[in-house]
């Protein structure tokens, strides 16, 4: 179990990022942090992690801890399964080349991390955090992932056990998970778009999304009020077409 309490971080005398935050995440419960950029998201994931400390507020944590950040660190030298085995060690736990199997790993276990794909990449970050049994901190888990590896993930992510908290811009259904919003748009613009396909990354990427989901070849957007002029023109660039848009 992770308990958030109250939890507030800034940097030196800058704006609260994050403000009175509370949250407990039960073992085989997913929580799915959203909000908009600046939201204070990611964040969240790395005070959970225990990667950051909070300026205020506290954190009971498990000790067996998995943390994929939203970009994996460039030039690792070890080898995939290496660096499989190294973390494992570190954890006291057998390593999981299994995970990496599900999850459609292609190529040679024994090429350096640095020579890797985005996909494979990422595969293996999530593969070493899967073998975490108390909490799952994911940010993004999804990036990279082609369609049948990320269906993999969301059954792994909701029967592991572990305590799960992630964010997800691709709005994947996650069986029994709860949203914790952050940052609140107190007016907003939503868009439904067809056509997006390949582009969902892009057009969720965009200034002032703050929620994306996916529906089907489309997706359904939800943008501060401010920024919908230029989300809507950035999508008409990207080939999308635009089915309706409502306040």
């Amino acid at each position: 179990m992770v308990r958030l309490d109250r939890i507030g971080k800034r940097y030196g005398r800058g704006p609260w990022v994050l403000r009175d935050v509370t949250l407990t995440v039960e073992p085989g419960e997913v929580v799915v942090v959203t909000g908009g950029n600046g939201s204070g998201k990611s964040t969240l994931l790395r005070i959970a992690a225990g990667l950051s400390r909070p300026t205020s507020g506290r954190v009971e944590r498990p000790s067996s801890v998995g943390y994929v950040p939203e970009r994996f660190p460039p030039g690792v030298r070890l080898s995939a399964r290496d660096y499989l085995r190294h973390l494992a060690a570190v954890r006291g736990v057998p390593a999981r080349w299994d995970l990496v199997e599900a999850l459609g790993f292609v190529g040679g276990p024994d090429a350096p991390m640095a020579t890797l794909s985005k996909g494979n990449t990422q595969k293996i970050a999530l593969a070493q955090a899967l073998a975490a049994d108390g909490l799952l901190v994911l940010d993004e888990p999804w990036s990279g992932l082609d369609a049948a590896a990320g269906a993999v993930l969301a059954e792994l992510v909701v029967t592991g056990g572990a305590a799960v908290l992630l964010t997800d811009h691709h709005g994947h259904d996650l069986t029994g998970a709860r949203e914790l919003p952050l940052g609140a748009v107190r007016s907003g613009v939503v868009i439904e778009l067809d056509r997006v396909g390949e582009l969902f990354d892009e057009v969720s990427s965009l200034e002032g999304v703050v929620v994306a989901r996916a529906v089907g070849g489309g997706a359904r957007v939800e943008v501060e009020s401010g920024f919908s002029d230029l989300v809507l023109a950035e999508a008409l660039r990207l080939g999308c077409s635009v089915r309706s848009v409502r306040s």
